[in-house]
């Protein structure tokens, strides 16, 4: 799959999944802020149906201390103690229709006046010429008794209201409201509406506050709240209002909304996949890069011990060499050292196998560090001084006893070192340096320095990769498939070690620092 193609489809599941989640996040607001709207609503339908009770409660506390004040006059008979007021001009004349035992119908009207009598006028013929304890009269006579009694009902409210107009307002809101049983109301009301919340609610008078029935923080603001006038038919200079606040009014909406959650937590797995599939695409993609890499290495490498091999087994047909010992002997030689540098490739490459397992198979066993880092540096001196360098060894590590594979840890140490001289400064006299300490955390610690070409910053993190190597362009001056340093960190992983790369000083030559456990941890 090419590259760009791969940033393409990378492009469009960006913005799929950006378009998928601009239309999750503006949902949600819609959700909230609906949830919201319509919990004012609630809010302010129960406040209003608070206000019409205390206007009923009021209404009825203000009749039964009249009825209490006119407690001597008979039911059905005219007030003399109601005020002096023109209140008929309000009531107007009231009709009154009823129907004799033989079926007649009869109206009468009723005009009253607070403070004299009623008087019944006959609007039809009423016969007059009946017993006087006759049933028609009798009838007639509770028929005027239930008049009067309406009359007298009527004018008793008339003057509640009456009262009610001209004291009611005139009173302190702490008389006119009790404001305990004020919060039983408007809990009832919220609970019938089902806002089963906490709520704190407050009295204000003007700008005053008059009461308030808990704390509020000092950050709430009067948006928070929300208002009703306590009673909305007094004169606005007079008016009292309500606000409640509900503390937990963002936890409610939240919760009437939790179905999102799920929506949230399957985008997020979208989200993991698609960032782990271009993950995969790219390592594969850089991984087949690598292999390609190594195939033309790889390639490169064989080339020449095949050529010359078989450019020897080409001499060795001419009969003239035969009869040289010394020329047989020389092609013979050549012909096994190429053998060699041929197996010792194919070892390299069978390692391979084992990034394909888990673990590698070690033979764990007890061993000293120091022992083995001075025995494969004394290996090594030969071969340094044949390039006119120096290996020096700091064997500084009082507890270096380790639980390792002899031969598995050999070969790391080994390639380090190997790594050291081949890629030396070609002007500059080799230095290479291997010692080994204890840290504070009970671990051992083994470093491999030298003063060769070094490692680039950008590339140090990578060169533990397989089938890594420096761009280098097409020189092929050092040999290798990008394997060694690959097969050195997965066999310190297995032995549950680390290895890390740092720049030498002055950004010249590098150095390899590896942490073992010791035996006793």
């Amino acid at each position: 799959m090419r590259k760009s193609t791969i940033w393409l489809l990378t492009m469009v599941m960006v913005f799929a999944f950006a378009g998928l989640l601009y239309l999750q996040i503006s949902y949600i607001a819609n959700i909230t802020k609906m949830r919201s709207e319509q919990f004012n609503e609630i809010v302010k339908k129960s406040l209003l149906q608070v206000s019409r009770y205390l206007e009923m409660e009021e209404a009825n506390r203000y009749l039964e201390e009249d009825i209490q004040r006119n407690q001597q006059t008979s039911i059905g008979y005219p007030l003399s103690s109601l005020p002096k007021t023109n209140i008929s001009e309000i009531i107007g004349k009231l009709q009154y229709e009823f129907k004799d035992a033989d079926g007649t119908v009869h109206n009468i009207e009723l005009s009253s006046s607070i403070g004299g009598k009623n008087k019944i006028e006959p609007y039809s013929s009423i016969v007059k010429d009946q017993p006087e304890h006759s049933i028609v009269a009798t009838s007639q006579e509770l028929r005027r008794t239930y008049a009067r009694r309406y009359m007298y009902q009527r004018e008793l409210l008339n003057e509640v209201i009456t009262s009610m107009l001209i004291s009611a307002n005139l009173k302190p809101i702490e008389e006119r409201v009790d404001f305990k049983q004020l919060r039983n109301h408007l809990y009832a009301e919220f609970v019938n509406n089902g806002l089963n919340i906490p709520f704190i609610f407050t009295i204000i008078d003007k700008d005053r506050t008059v009461y308030q029935s808990g704390e509020i923080q000092k950050n709430v603001s009067a948006s928070d709240m929300i208002t009703q006038v306590l009673f909305p038919n007094d004169p606005p200079s007079r008016q009292n209002w309500l606000r409640v606040y509900f503390p937990t009014k963002q936890d409610y909406i939240k919760s009437q909304v939790k179905f999102i959650v799920p929506s949230f937590i399957f985008s997020l797995l979208l989200l993991v996949t698609f960032t782990f599939t271009l993950f995969i695409i790219f390592r594969q993609k850089k991984l087949s890069e690598m292999k390609n890499d190594f195939v033309n290495n790889m390639t490169h490498e064989l080339k020449t011990p095949v050529s010359t091999i078989s450019l020897a087994s080409q001499m060795l047909k001419d009969t003239d060499i035969n009869k040289s010992p010394e020329v047989f002997k020389h092609i013979t030689g050549v012909i096994n050292d190429e053998t060699k540098r041929l197996n010792f490739l194919v070892e390299k490459v069978l390692q391979m196998s084992l990034f394909e397992r888990q673990r590698a198979t070690l033979k764990l066993k007890e061993m000293d560090a120091n022992d083995l880092v001075a025995n494969i540096a004394n290996t090594f001196v030969l071969k340094v001084e044949k390039y006119g360098g120096t290996l020096d060894i700091d064997l500084r590590a009082e507890d270096s006893t380790i639980y390792a594979d002899e031969m598995h840890i050999t070969n790391v140490l080994f390639n380090l070192m190997d790594n050291a001289v081949k890629y030396r400064r070609q002007d500059v006299p080799l230095k290479l340096m291997s010692r080994t300490w204890n840290d504070n955390n009970g671990k051992l610690l083994i470093s491999v320095e030298d003063n060769g070409i070094g490692i680039k910053k950008e590339h140090i993190k990578k060169v533990f990769e397989r089938f890594y190597r420096i761009p280098t362009g097409n020189v092929h001056d050092v040999k290798g498939f990008g394997l060694g340093l690959a097969y050195v960190r997965k066999i310190l992983e297995d032995h549950k070690g680390t290895i890390r790369a740092e720049q030498g000083s002055g950004n010249v030559g590098t150095k390899f620092i590896i942490t073992l456990p010791l035996i006793k941890s």
